[in-house]
């Protein structure tokens, strides 16, 4: 493991599926974003039902009736991948719009 910052540049490299991927994503300064926005906004707790796992857009659609705030459950859960993320049982904090 090298001692280098992965916050380097205003970027976050990683692998996935075995090729070397950049991204803003999970920076210092998106997750400082997150913390920001929670103290913002009035959220819920729910969790995640069966046949809702890995789709944020499903998710959206169940709790505000539409499914077009799937990118903003992603964002306020610093979710980076659904497929990783948003399992059966799992809390994810909802927004109050």
């Amino acid at each position: 493991m090298s001692n280098i910052s992965h916050y380097l540049f205003g970027k976050l490299q990683f692998n996935h599926k075995d090729k070397p991927t950049t991204t803003s994503v999970g920076l210092k300064t998106a997750d400082n974003t997150i913390a920001n926005l929670m103290a913002l906004y009035d959220y819920e707790v729910v969790y995640i039902p069966a046949g809702y796992e890995h789709r944020p857009d499903l998710i959206s659609d169940l709790f505000y009736r539409t499914p077009e705030y799937w990118w903003l459950i992603m964002l306020f859960n610093n979710v980076i991948d659904p497929f990783e993320d948003f399992n059966v049982g799992d809390r994810v904090l909802l927004p109050k719009l």
